[in-house]
């Protein structure tokens, strides 16, 4: 089926042509696809700090810096993803193309590692840095745009293939497709670390850091054969145009028709999306609005991803000085990684089963769900605050006694702490990634309406790209010599925006986009019969009018 057919008039036809289990034989290219493009992304991703550090000779901040930058790419560009697939290209040729972009990207960073490529010497030391340093950036721009750029479209994508007979089916896929993407994240994060620890070369033997790299380049390679072969069973939509460039022109027209009637004598309006009445939609404009609302909750949130990720950062930086050995196994820095996706796995049905149960019996909670609206999706909505508000108090009481009880240690040995020691922070940080993220995306989906879904996506993927910059001014710009003094900074960060965050929350006031949207429908509709009925009037009339002029002409004739 063609990108240019109608997505309406086929919905019903998808998956119904050929299926297994009920299932469209479709969306196993998929699932593969993401489970193999997933082990590619975070497989060299667990090893790209060290990378900088060991292979390319950069101090601990460069390091930090330079990482952070491009995690924060990852999740700028599926903004650009998303309006290429939606207004141009469509889903399936957005994620062609751009898996191309991201396999040679992986292939650039494979080459950039290979360091007999300018040791001519033949120390075992790269000559010429430069051509590695220019490779590996290269690589890592490329990556960046094809691993965000497709983000917002495969699983999007994969949803498509379902029929409107199938949602049974679809919801079990997206499960799928979840695990699939825990899945890639486990195996590749011990698989690359063990790779790299290998030693390779022709003239001299180091670190194989380009096989580490060239395995995520290869499975990359294997997602995009395994996509393309099933293209001939695809449903392919065509590009309906994007939300968001809407939203943006609407709300950029807001803005600079405010700014030219800022004078007194025009009146206030209610709200300042308002001054947007003159071009656009009332109900865009309400749409917007509610968009807007929820955002403006999402301020606060950006810290969280500022500690999250420096589990990739630095504190893999900190598990180099640690010692590995577990007895009958040598962990390596960057295997402590997996204990993120185990815990994931281990964490989800306890949260579910009785960490949240708990959570809905305190009173903090009694209070923030206080029902204001009678629709199951408020429940969810108000979780999701409940849960943040109750994680960020209990980082506020654990961040003030981990200032108390710091004490400065100086000429600490290499290796003479065990690695085992990051295995609570990995553990809190985690449980707090599953009732954040979790909860988080189901509030961004139960406040968004029903045609601004994506926009919400976007700029809760935007949060997690802002929280990376911040490490990155700080890492650059701050430069605080003593490790311990940085993380009581973004302890003490995660205190004011947690205090910020909880104020707001209480004060956040649960909607309904559905009844919301069918309020402005029913105005419409009613505003376009009443228009009709005028017209008609207006018909009736004229032909009355018509007649009697007709007459008064065949009157004159006669005389």
């Amino acid at each position: 089926m063609a990108d240019n057919e109608d997505p309406k008039k086929e919905r019903k036809n998808r998956g119904k042509s050929k299926e297994v289990c009920g299932y469209p034989i479709s969306i196993f290219f998929i699932v593969v696809n993401e489970f193999c493009e997933r082990f590619s992304y975070y497989g060299m991703r667990a090893v790209l700090v060290l990378y900088f550090k060991f292979f390319l000779r950069w101090d601990d901040d460069l390091s930090t810096s330079i990482y952070h930058t491009f995690v924060a790419l990852c999740y700028l560009t599926p903004i650009l993803g998303a309006i290429v697939a939606d207004s141009w290209l469509g889903k399936f040729k957005t994620i062609i193309y751009l898996s191309i972009v991201y396999a040679i990207g992986q292939v650039a960073m494979a080459v950039s590692a290979i360091h007999d490529i300018t040791d001519t010497d033949r120390d075992g030391t790269p000559d010429n840095m430069i051509f590695h340093v220019v490779m590996s950036m290269v690589g890592l721009f490329l990556i960046a745009l094809g691993t965000g750029g497709i983000k917002p479209c495969v699983a999007a994508f994969g949803g498509d293939q379902f029929g409107d007979h199938q949602e049974k089916q679809r919801r079990t896929f997206f499960s799928v497709f979840y695990l699939c993407i825990n899945g890639g994240s486990l195996l590749s994060t011990i698989i690359t670390p063990i790779l790299r620890a290998q030693e390779c070369g022709i003239y001299s033997q180091q670190k194989c850091y380009s096989l580490a790299f060239g395995v995520p380049a290869a499975l990359m390679v294997v997602a995009l054969v395994v996509f393309i072969a099933g293209s001939g069973m695809y449903y392919k939509a065509e590009p309906q145009g994007n939300i968001m460039l809407d939203v943006s022109k609407c709300i950029g027209f807001a803005i600079k028709n405010r700014y030219r009637h800022r004078s007194k004598q025009f009146p206030k309006r209610k709200h300042w999306m308002d001054w947007a009445e003159e071009k656009y939609d009332k109900l865009l404009i309400a749409q917007i609005k509610m968009v807007l609302k929820v955002l403006f909750l999402y301020i606060p949130l950006p810290v969280f991803w500022t500690l999250f990720d420096q589990k990739g950062s630095r504190w893999t930086l900190q598990a180099t000085t640690m010692d590995g050995n577990f007895g009958l196994l040598v962990i390596q820095p960057d295997q402590m990684q997996t204990v993120n996706p185990i815990l994931i796995l281990t964490l989800v049905p306890i949260m579910d089963s009785v960490v949240y149960p708990l959570i809905k019996k305190c009173d903090l909670s009694r209070v923030v769900m206080t029902p204001r609206l009678k629709n199951p999706c408020v429940s969810l909505s108000k979780t999701f605050v409940s849960h943040l508000t109750s994680f960020f108090c209990c980082c506020c009481v654990c961040c003030s006694q981990c200032q108390e009880s710091i004490t400065v240690i100086e000429e600490i040995k290499p290796n003479s702490v065990h690695m085992a020691l990051q295995i609570p922070q990995y553990f809190f940080i985690t449980a707090g990634e599953v009732m954040f993220s979790v909860t988080g995306l189901e509030f961004s989906y139960s406040q968004a309406p029903s045609n601004m879904k994506a926009v919400l996506q976007a700029g809760w993927l935007l949060t997690v790209a802002i929280g990376n910059f911040i490490v990155l001014i700080v890492a650059e710009a701050a430069k605080i010599p003593l490790k311990w003094a940085e993380y009581v900074l973004f302890a003490s960060l995660l205190i004011a925006m947690c205090v910020l965050f909880s104020i707001m929350a209480y004060f956040y006031t649960y909607i309904d986009p559905t009844e919301i949207e069918a309020q402005f429908k029913t105005t419409t509709n009613e505003d376009d019969e009443k228009h009709k009925n005028g017209e008609i009037q207006m018909l009736k009339k004229g032909s009355v009018n018509q007649k009697d002029h007709f007459n008064k002409d065949k009157k004159q004739t006669r005389l």
